[in-house]
């Protein structure tokens, strides 16, 4: 009975040892679900600015239209940017997976300037609009566009900080078990990111050019 009591201890050891390293590393982490949670929070924002939007979307108060202002071709190219950013983020973890690290930092590079991209684009799409005098001010519609899709810009750009702080930390720690959760979780931020301007493109623009 002596000999038996240290194999146990030993066991119960090992055994918390190997779900404590499942716990950090696989998909079933707290911090995942937690990140699933504020994405649905996140949604629930998003969706009460659409809802106002639709209220205000034929409040012009004799101001201009969106059929009279807006660039459907810009913001189309715009649409392919960040479309396309998701899939090189893709390409991203992908190699992660394969444990590729400069592949990895390459990947986020590429996302990182395409959302730079997008952001610029629709700053410059703000300036002309206001130089037309389409301003938040000007009357309902406008103010319920600026807020959801202001709103989305800011989410993009705080995705590109996000990005680029990953990108310190895949080069001085590697792909350990933590920044490949943080990764993950940033896969799905950005991804929800596209899946929101589909519904503002969709709803604003194209709706947009039928008023």
């Amino acid at each position: 009975m002596a000999d038996i009591a240290p194999t146990a201890g030993f066991d119960r050891d090992t055994f918390h040892l190997i779900e404590k390293d499942g716990h950090d590393g696989g998909h079933s982490s707290p911090v995942l679900l937690g990140f699933w949670i504020y994405l649905m929070s996140d949604a629930l924002i998003f969706a009460s600015l659409f809802a106002t939007y639709g209220v205000l979307s034929t409040s012009f108060a004799g101001g201009p239209t969106p059929r009279e202002l807006f660039h459907l071709e810009l913001v189309a190219l715009n649409t392919a940017i960040l479309l396309f950013s998701s899939i090189t983020y893709g390409f991203g973890m992908l190699a992660m997976e394969e444990g590729r690290q400069r592949s990895v930092q390459l990947w986020l590079a590429v996302t990182a300037l395409l959302g730079i991209a997008f952001v610029g684009i629709e700053l410059y799409e703000f300036g002309v609009l206001a130089s037309e005098g389409a301003t938040p001010q000007r009357s309902g519609y406008w103010s319920g566009f600026y807020t959801l899709v202001a709103t989305h810009g800011l989410h993009v750009t705080t995705g590109i900080l996000w990005i680029g702080l990953m990108m310190v930390q895949v080069a001085k720690r590697g792909l350990t078990l933590v920044n490949k959760r943080r990764l993950l979780c940033l896969s799905m931020f950005w991804h929800f990111l596209d899946v929101v301007w589909i519904g503002v493109f969709t709803f604003v623009y194209l709706l947009g050019m039928l008023r």
